[in-house]
């Protein structure tokens, strides 16, 4: 670790790291995986690593170099390697590396390049494999004399079938094994109920993974144990067996969190517990991209439930008796809840596999998400009428969990751009109301350097519920009761100070380009001349905030329009914009759009590598990367 600290500062151009895992435990090793993923998306740095953990080469590359008795072999696609655990016995099995035709690198760089060919190569001499290491090296292993290396070399005189024709056998796509169905929880209290689930969607076909989160240390019979799932956390198992149960159970979702997004074939996820299962297991679902069947039956499922689900679809169902043995109600609701996500798993992989087979796409229209409110509907409006031909207008209620729903599908890469009209959502998170927004706010957006346009959609106004539930230190403001269960409040031009400085502050921060719209006649149709929240001055002093925090550049840009939000010329300002950056070609799109579904062929699959790669505006700089198939 020493020795990468001190390479990076020297603020490299080009790093080449020789096996930067080796001897290391399981958490460091995810630690680096990390690093140098972030590295390769964030910095102008290129990283060539050799390896021979071959689930990190795949994990922190974007391609491979096969290496065989010191030279290049091969040239592969890391996902493609990744997914086809037939090709890696090929390459990488012990004892079989030398079927692979030898082949030197710039022809290997060429035939990447090339259409696969699928002729194979025809029958000559016999050909001379040879093992550089005939017996297992050790640290203190000397130099083996040629001599013993000739006499250890085999003979091949079959032509062996090329990589390409493998590739058009089986898509690149394709995983390794059948799609795995995890069904998680803590086996010492819910063991019982849990291998019930498992069973039934075991005997439907589906391949399942039973997953321990149990932070009582004890020992399960199980495919992944709790304590291999401690590893994943950065103090490993002393933080999360410990003797507080609360810091436990939190260091053990944080752990299942961390060790999730690892994990590459994910089909679907169970689980059934109470309130702390529901706690370890949550943000783990929450961390799988939206579509991915998420199933939680839980006793606490019948009440507040925004903290578990948060902005995904998970599915929650209540469990109606405590998830403590099988009775008759037990029985009926878990296997509910296994044939539903059944029924889930096996329909999405039947649309995954007509989808491969050449079936169109229900939509050919690249997605847009918007966000509304009931005093910025017009607006919202015609702006989805003049996008509908090139343009699937997502919607988005800005009611907190909204704002984050459309961040959560940017980070997913469903989304591809955003039109942030109403960002109401953050005057009621730094005002105290109840539609709040989080402190990641705008943060998807930043990440994914997608491009940006926005405005100040209903900033005038922090929700509350009905009047008697205003906080005491708003009485006496200016209210208005949208219907009986909301009440608005306006804010004032302190008020609006403070939520202009935060936005820029957020604006600073997006590398992608920025187009902010101020409309100086109203920013909601409480805000109208004659309205009762027209306050010429407070919308002045949010326009002066935004002025004054945001660094204005060619690509970062505040527009102001003499016109109201809701005025078509708004609109018609906003969707200029929005064509000038994305371009007005509804073909082009849809053609920009199929290239993206080919791109994110394994959504369902967690990574935080290719979420970089999410539009055109974003830089990845590749990382190559090599290790010895002789070491395996």
């Amino acid at each position: 670790m020493l020795a990468i600290s001190r390479a990076l500062m020297t603020n490299p151009r080009l790093l080449i790291m020789d096996e930067p895992t080796e001897g290391l435990a399981p958490v460091i090793v995810s630690q680096v995986e990390e690093m140098l993923v972030r590295l390769g998306e964030e910095s102008d740095m290129a990283i060539l690593v050799i390896e021979q953990n071959i689930g990190v080469a795949t994990t922190v590359s974007e391609n491979v170099a096969i290496m065989v008795n010191g030279r290049i072999n091969r040239i592969i696609e890391s996902r493609r390697l990744a997914a086809d655990r037939d090709l890696q016995q090929r390459l990488l099995g012990v004892g079989r590396h030398s079927e692979a035709e030898p082949e030197r690198a710039d022809e290997t760089a060429r035939e990447v390049a090339a259409a696969p060919a699928s002729a194979a190569r025809p029958a000559a001499a016999p050909i001379r494999n040879y093992v550089s290491n005939p017996t297992p090296p050790t640290r203190w292993s000397q130099p083996v004399a040629n001599a013993r290396i000739e006499s250890s070399a085999r003979i091949a005189s079959a032509g062996p079938s090329r990589i390409e024709a493998v590739a058009e056998a089986r898509p690149a796509t394709r995983p390794a094994a059948p799609p795995v169905v995890l069904v998680v929880g803590t086996l010492d209290t819910k063991g019982t109920e849990l291998r019930f689930i498992r069973d039934l969607i075991a005997a439907s076909g589906l391949r399942t993974r039973l997953v321990d989160v149990s932070t009582s240390g004890k020992l399960a019979t199980c495919d992944v144990t709790a304590q291999e799932i401690a590893l994943n956390h950065g103090r490993g198992g002393v933080a999360v067996f410990g003797r507080e149960r609360g810091a436990s159970v939190a260091a053990m979702a944080e752990a299942f969190e961390a060790w999730i997004k690892r994990q590459n074939d994910i089909a679907g996820i169970i689980s059934a517990g109470g309130s702390g299962g529901a706690s370890i297991v949550a943000p783990g679902m929450r961390a799988l991209p939206i579509g991915a069947p998420k199933v939680l039956v839980s006793s606490i499922a019948s009440g507040d439930v925004s903290r578990y689900v948060g902005p995904t679809d998970i599915t929650m169902m209540y469990s109606v008796t405590d998830v403590q043995g099988l009775n008759a109600i037990s029985r009926q609701v878990l296997a509910n809840g296994a044939q539903a996500l059944i029924g889930m798993v096996k329909a999405r992989l039947s649309v995954r596999e007509e989808t491969g087979a050449g079936r169109a796409r229900r939509t050919a229209l690249p997605s847009v998400g918007l966000t509304m409110f009931g005093v910025t509907t017009p607006c919202v409006q015609q702006i989805t009428a003049a996008l509908a031909a090139d343009w699937e207008c997502l919607v988005f209620h800005a009611t907190g969990v909204g704002g984050r729903s459309m961040e959560k599908l940017v980070d997913s890469g469903l989304i591809s751009a955003v039109i942030n009209v109403t960002t109401t959502e953050v005057a009621d998170m730094l005002m105290g109301g109840v539609l709040a927004a989080d402190e990641d706010r705008f943060g998807a957006i930043i990440r994914a350097r997608t491009p940006y346009v926005g405005s100040v959609g209903a900033l005038d106004m922090v929700n509350f519920g009905p009047v008697d539930t205003v906080p005491a230190a708003y009485k006496g403001r200016l209210l208005h009761a949208h219907n009986p269960q909301v009440t608005l409040m306006c804010t004032t031009a302190a008020e609006n100070d403070r939520i202009g400085g935060w936005i820029g502050e957020r604006l600073n921060r997006m590398d992608g380009p920025v187009r902010f719209f101020l409309p100086e006649l109203g920013v909601s149709a409480l805000d109208a001349q004659g309205q009762a929240f027209r306050d010429p001055q407070a919308d002045a002093a949010l326009f002066a905030a935004l002025e004054r925090t945001v660094r204005q550049t060619a690509s970062r840009q505040l527009i102001r329009v003499k016109r109201h939000i809701n005025d078509p010329e708004f609109s018609t300002a906003v969707v200029a914009a929005f064509r000038a950056l994305h371009g007005h070609s509804g073909a082009r799109r849809r053609a920009a759009s199929r290239s993206w579904a080919a791109a994110r062929a394994s959504a369902c699959q967690p990574n935080a590598r290719t979420r970089a790669a999410s539009t055109s505006s974003s830089f990845t700089i590749p990382a190559a990367i090599a290790w010895r198939a002789a070491a395996h």
